[in-house]
């Protein structure tokens, strides 16, 4: 029987790095993690909790896929925060469309600048 521990980390692939990190970094305040080795492709790490963000300059396997409006509907990454309202307040400073969960629950959905969705869930 497999029995896996935990989820060490989510991998998106991004076209243009300054522009994930400004997103990424800029509006969502992440910070990246000095130890990423040195690989054949340009990307960052992020440290989230006891989990890491990988953002990797690749070629896009899915750069002609039709997405779901919703990003709940969609591949996506959930980060825990205590509070959407300054996620919502975030975005719509930037300009960054985003949707509400379609079940009721505190929870907002965007995509980053290369369409990956982004959940940030309230957990109390």
């Amino acid at each position: 029987m497999i029995h896996i521990q935990q989820m060490m980390h989510a991998g998106l692939i991004v076209s243009d790095l300054k522009r994930s990190r400004d997103f990424y970094e800029g509006l969502l305040g992440l910070t990246p993690n000095p130890n990423r080795p040195d690989f054949s492709f340009e990307g960052v790490w992020y440290d989230i909790g006891a989990n890491q963000l990988h953002l990797m300059v690749v070629p896009n396997p899915y750069e002609h896929v039709t997405r779901p409006e919703h990003g709940g509907r969609d591949n996506h990454v959930a980060f825990s925060v205590e509070d959407v309202a300054p996620i919502r307040e975030a975005l719509d400073k930037a300009g960054v469309p985003y949707s509400m969960s379609k079940s009721g629950r505190a929870a907002v959905f965007c995509r980053d600048p290369d369409g990956n969705a982004l959940e940030f869930s309230a957990v109390r």
